[in-house]
């Protein structure tokens, strides 16, 4: 299995790139990313995740050194170069390399891009969420190497032996760490709106697609903690995991308030630890509509990867 890494117009060793010290990805989190999952040796949804990326640099007014031809072009070399089936792409374009300033300099745009083989795993019917206070900045939608506040809800939620964060803003459940929460209400799907508050993710959309296609009802409004009892199923959705059902949903009962609202006073850690532990939801049936559209992206998947239409009923 190989690793392919590509940095400022060329291919070069993953173990022995450099990237200059006053790179502003480096010392700014100056920047935007992407990453795009490999399926028979071709990338999955790459449109969207082009525009996405498009959508972030001219955001935050960074200029797109490629064209979307020529992205296509470069991430499918690396794929091919790393002879892999099944891997991930990731991608990031910053500010570039200058004297470090916190105003905009005029140096060009630094791109950077690893190929990583990915082994499939069976999604896991047990996974459980921590709750964590939503503390990010209020621009989420822009999809920002600078990864601090999703970094330390990750590493809290792995403490507390939960698969991913969901975090709450205000009492309104916004998403996971690194991925999108959805939750099921008797036949109907919510999931909160793609608005600054959250990273509009791509499986997300393509979730929504199914959905649609399935005849199953959406509403992009978001949950509170309070209409949790009303909850029949839970379960998140990213690039890596695609679709993962949640067992349970839990929290310290010493956050519940910064749930509902963060305290003005600043914390002495940002790594807390879940000392009382206090369920706010937990599975009472059989995740029949999250094996539903599991199995229908698993299908359309494999449509992918025979190069057929990956919507539309066979």
């Amino acid at each position: 299995m190989s690793v392919i890494a590509f940095y400022q117009g060329e291919f070069v060793d993953p173990a022995g790139a450099r990237v200059p010290i006053e790179e502003r990805g480096h010392q700014f989190g100056d920047g935007v990313y992407e990453v795009v999952r490999v399926y028979g040796g071709r990338p999955f949804l790459l449109d969207e995740h082009l525009e996405r990326l498009e959508r972030s640099l001219r955001t935050i007014g960074i200029r797109n050194p490629y064209t979307a031809e020529q992205w296509t072009g470069l991430i499918g070399e690396a794929i091919r170069r790393s002879g892999e089936a099944e891997a991930q792409v990731y991608w990031q374009v910053t500010r570039g390399a200058a004297e470090r300033v916190h105003t905009f300099p005029t140096a060009e745009p630094a791109v950077s891009l690893v190929v990583r083989p990915v082994a499939a795993k069976p999604a896991s019917a047990d996974a459980e969420l921590l709750g964590l206070p939503d503390d990010r900045w209020a621009n989420v939608f822009v999809k920002s190497v600078n990864l601090l506040p999703n970094v330390l809800a990750k590493e809290t939620a792995r403490r507390a032996g939960a698969a991913e964060a969901m975090l709450v803003r205000n009492g309104r459940i916004t998403e996971g760490a690194s991925s999108n929460v959805w939750l099921v209400c008797g036949d109907t799907l919510w999931t909160a709106p793609a608005d600054r508050y959250i990273l509009g993710g791509i499986t997300r959309l393509f979730t929504l697609r199914l959905a649609r296609e399935l005849g199953i009802p959406v509403r992009e409004e978001a949950v509170t903690l309070d209409q949790l009892d009303r909850v029949d199923e839970v379960f998140i959705t990213s690039t890596t995991l695609e679709i993962q059902p949640v067992r349970t949903v839990f929290t310290d009962r010493a956050l519940l308030p910064a749930l509902r609202q963060l305290p003005e006073e600043a914390p002495t850690t940002l790594l807390p630890e879940v000392r009382e532990r206090v369920t706010l939801w937990s599975a009472t049936r059989p995740p029949e509509l999250t094996a539903r559209l599991q199995a229908a992206y698993q299908t359309a998947v494999e449509r992918f990867r025979n190069h057929e239409p990956v919507l539309g009923r066979a």
